[in-house]
């Protein structure tokens, strides 16, 4: 089986797709399958430093980087479409990433021309959150341009249960939900939290609430101020901490929040984490918040969990399953809900610790890269051998995650 993947970037500065393209391909390459990754050297506002124009061997697939032009998310790259018109037809079925993008909407152009089936993962680009975003031009694309390849694809892989409603509400019933995951090991011995204290001496000594995703307006910062002002007012001890990176030049509107609330001397502003300071900053934190609006499916979220964090997580996190096994706190898309669930959470301190430890135990059992991988290793198999999709995949439900442990 050679299995291509494609995305138009893979750099971090992009969030949480580059990084679920990655490890999906890791997890299916140490299947034994034959997988060749090709993206650009697009990095949002920057270029990665890699070589381009040729095989990088990882542990279980190959990279290629092709150079571009780009501006943010909006990426051209003629020496991209140049070796895909050569080499496409090498491949058995080849799986894309993300949406509205005429690259990716030029690989799926080849891939009917050539008759070689493709999947699409849209990784939340499908939300009615995400759709109401600049609508005008997405609705005029999606009609003109993704409706129709989305449509002959041979699936169109979803990441979450909410996701699959949403996109069927779209008319595209040809889905399947296999979520992203983690990396088990990584996260079943965190680094020391002084690695985090170290580098931040600001947040030493103070419960800390950790939210970890892009500076980005979906990602409901404009909520979290209010309600941490609320929360630092009856607890002083605590201090938030802001990691991602600021991928659009949002971070002063984000700190005019704060600003707004008078708070913002108790939030620390990292940056971008990654690698050991990201893990220990997982160990520092004593809580886990994600705001956001919309999300395909957060790996941040899982990472929160897997860390034994107790999670506030909205129900724009596309995860009720994690309300249905008791593993977080899923709560409605505003400040007071926000605000009350993290204070139940620093007034009860040893419920909210069983339930990070429940939460642990949820992730580390029900989404792991490996989990995802065999899924989709069916469904390849099913498209390519013109099998019935039915005979290997079924939907998965929240029943299926949580049934071990309610």
């Amino acid at each position: 089986m050679q299995v291509l993947f494609f995305t138009p970037y893979i750099g971090s500065n992009y969030g949480g797709i580059p990084k679920a393209v990655e490890e999906l391909a890791s997890a299916i390459g140490n299947f034994g399958i034959h997988l060749d990754l090709i993206t650009t050297n697009a990095n949002n506002s920057d270029k990665i430093a890699v070589p381009l124009n040729k095989w990088i061997d990882k542990k279980d697939y190959r990279i290629r980087y092709f150079p571009c032009w780009h501006r943010q998310d909006f990426v051209v790259s003629l020496p991209l479409m140049t070796w895909l018109i050569q080499n496409i037809t090498n491949y058995d079925i080849v799986h894309t990433n993300t949406l509205f993008a005429p690259i990716v909407s030029f690989v799926h152009w080849l891939c009917q021309l050539h008759h070689i089936p493709y999947i699409v993962t849209p990784h939340g680009m499908l939300e009615p959150w995400a759709l109401s975003y600049k609508a005008w031009k997405k609705r005029f694309y999606y009609n003109l341009i993704e409706q129709p390849a989305l449509q002959k694809a041979s699936i169109v892989q979803v990441i979450a249960n909410v996701e699959a409603h949403n996109v069927k509400s779209l008319g595209l019933e040809h889905l399947v939900t296999i979520p992203n995951g983690i990396r088990r090991q990584e996260f079943e011995t965190l680094p020391e939290p002084e690695i985090f204290y170290q580098k931040f001496p600001a947040t030493r000594n103070n419960t800390l609430i950790l939210f970890l995703g892009r500076i980005d307006p979906k990602k409901g910062l404009d909520l979290l101020a209010p309600a941490f002002a609320k929360v630092y007012d009856k607890f002083p001890q605590t201090h938030l901490v802001v990691a991602g990176p600021d991928n659009i030049g949002f971070m002063p509107t984000v700190q005019s929040y704060f600003q707004q609330v008078g708070c913002l001397d108790a939030v620390t502003f990292t940056g971008m984490l990654t690698g050991k300071l990201k893990y220990a900053s997982l160990a520092a934190a004593n809580l886990y918040v994600a705001p956001s609006y919309s999300e395909g499916f957060s790996m941040s979220v899982l990472e929160g969990m897997a860390s034994g964090l107790p999670c506030v997580i909205t129900t724009g996190c596309n995860f009720p399953e994690a309300a249905i096994a008791k593993a977080a706190n899923v709560v409605d898309i505003n400040v007071d809900a926000i605000t009350d669930a993290l204070i139940q959470c620093l007034n009860h301190p040893q419920q909210a610790k069983a339930m990070g430890n429940h939460a642990r135990d949820f992730i580390f059992q029900n989404y792991t890269w490996e989990r995802s991988a065999e899924k989709l290793l069916q469904v390849y198999t099913a498209i390519i051998y013109k099998k019935p999709l039915s005979e290997y995949i079924e939907t998965i439900e929240a029943s299926d995650f949580c049934k071990n442990l309610l």
